[in-house]
């Protein structure tokens, strides 16, 4: 067995009937490309054969009435691909419109706890095409939150990818074991017992953390503060219902971009998601004048010893939105950027990680049922929105055979933020994710459409 960190289980403990907490993706396929044609068995069959090399995907939550720390993850002895692989066809015309539909309706859809944490869906009839005639597939992935992080989650595609249509699948790899009710209770006691030695070790990081918090903020050179963010509409309470769309953008316009104003592409991805927004809420009347405020993650991968699949920290970072200037907007967000890497940076890596292992279920199921129930959802939301940047390769990548022509990922949404933009860099593309609720967010594809008009207003500045 492998036992839960106290970050990977928090998204457990999170977990609500309105706020599922998976990660989801949506790929575009060619099929033209699969060796010996493409057909659902087919797929099916290779899938199977290179989930044997990739053991987190048979592993299964366990726990005991007595266990006294987090789940733990133990081989699923009945796994079976055929559950968590599902096959659908969009309704004519199998445009962009059917497809987000059927995929908004499956990330709102919870995944099954008695069995590994995942799910495939294969999606037939994009754009009217035949798959079995060579035509575009689309796949949508969910995998929960508690078994990866934005970086393991690319590498686990990556693994289910590879750059040939037709290579080899990997030798298969043994998995995590079993475990009685009896040890994973006895295992329990003493992490649970070893919680005041960890408490006493993690207090001297966290007052440092603080006192460096305090003094930056006396400064000037921290980041943006936490339920600073002004209310916007997507701010409030969120029911189950999910709604995505998505955006593909040239990786070459952005790196321009980059370029010309000597900033990250983060900074760049940073700068469209604040135009985009900017317009939007400016189209209703409901651009507020302080700047709005996004939670970026921030990957702790190599800096962290602390065990667990979610390796994670977070800064929080102005979108400086109440700039009209899109040149002096982009500026403004790569310093504000920099200070909040800076001040990030300066945060002990896994604090977070440290802080989560004395993660209680009970107290963090009350306190987001709690926080859902009451206006401080909406009156002072922690932050607006969520927004990822997650790199990958910038090679053809084919997925069990077929060539992979875009890759949207998506986030989960939390209640008080109920707008989630991810974006991945994906051979020369740059492919936006969106993801919200409905209630709070109806016109999402405005918001997607948007993206390809905040490019050229930025590339417009570059003149």
């Amino acid at each position: 067995m492998q036992r839960l960190s106290g970050l990977d289980a928090s998204f457990l403990y999170l977990e609500t009937s309105t706020q599922p907490l998976h990660v989801c993706s949506i790929l575009e396929l060619d099929t033209s490309t699969m060796p010996g044609g493409y057909n659902f068995d087919r797929l099916r069959d290779e899938l199977a054969i290179r989930i044997k090399a990739m053991p987190q995907f048979r592993e299964k939550l366990a726990s005991s009435p007595f266990n006294l720390d987090h789940p733990v993850w133990v081989d699923d002895d009945t796994f079976d691909v055929s559950r968590h692989l599902h096959r659908i066809g969009l309704p004519p015309p199998g445009g962009r419109i059917e497809l987000s539909e059927i995929c908004g309706h499956i990330a709102g859809l919870p995944l099954d706890r008695s069995r590994p944490l995942w799910e495939m869906w294969v999606i037939e009839g994009v754009a009217g095409t035949d798959a079995q005639q060579g035509g575009r597939i689309a796949v949508m992935t969910k995998v929960h939150h508690a078994c990866v992080d934005g970086v393991t989650g690319a590498n686990l595609m990556s693994q289910l990818c590879s750059t040939e249509a037709d290579a080899p699948p990997p030798e298969p790899v043994e998995g995590v074991g079993g475990a009685s009710q009896l040890e994973i209770a006895v295992s329990g006691l003493a992490k649970f017992a070893s919680r005041p030695l960890s408490l006493v070790n993690v207090l001297p990081s966290t007052v440092s953390s603080m006192v460096e918090t305090l003094t930056r903020a006396r400064s000037g050179t921290a980041m943006a503060r936490p339920f600073a963010a002004p209310r916007t509409t997507f701010n409030a309470s969120i029911t189950g219902h999910r709604n995505v769309a998505y955006a593909q953008l040239d990786l070459e316009d952005v790196k321009k971009v980059k370029n010309h104003f000597a900033v990250k592409v983060n900074d760049v991805v940073m700068a469209l998601v604040s135009g985009v927004l900017r317009q939007f809420l400016l189209d209703r009347g409901e651009l507020p004048e302080a700047s709005l405020v996004a939670m970026v993650p921030v990957s702790v991968h190599g800096k962290s010893d602390r065990p667990g699949r979610n390796q994670v920290s977070g800064m929080f970072a102005s979108l400086h939105s109440h700039i009209a200037d899109p040149a002096e907007r982009i500026k403004s967000i790569s310093e504000a950027n920099s200070v909040a890497k800076q001040h990030s940076s300066a945060i002990s890596a896994t604090l977070l990680q440290d802080w989560s292992q004395f993660a209680a279920p009970a107290v963090f199921g009350m306190a987001m049922r709690a926080y859902a129930k009451t206006r401080l959802t909406r009156s002072r939301p922690v932050h607006n929105l969520v927004v990822s940047n997650v790199p990958g390769p910038q090679v053809p990548l084919y997925l069990l055979g077929c060539e992979v022509k875009a890759m949207y990922p998506l986030g989960p949404i939390f209640h008080g933020s109920g707008l989630n933009i991810t974006v991945m860099s994906l051979n020369g593309k740059l492919d936006v994710g969106l993801i919200a609720c409905p209630e709070l967010v109806p016109e999402l594809w405005e918001l997607a459409d948007d993206f390809a008009v905040g490019m050229e207003e930025l590339l417009l500045a570059t003149r």
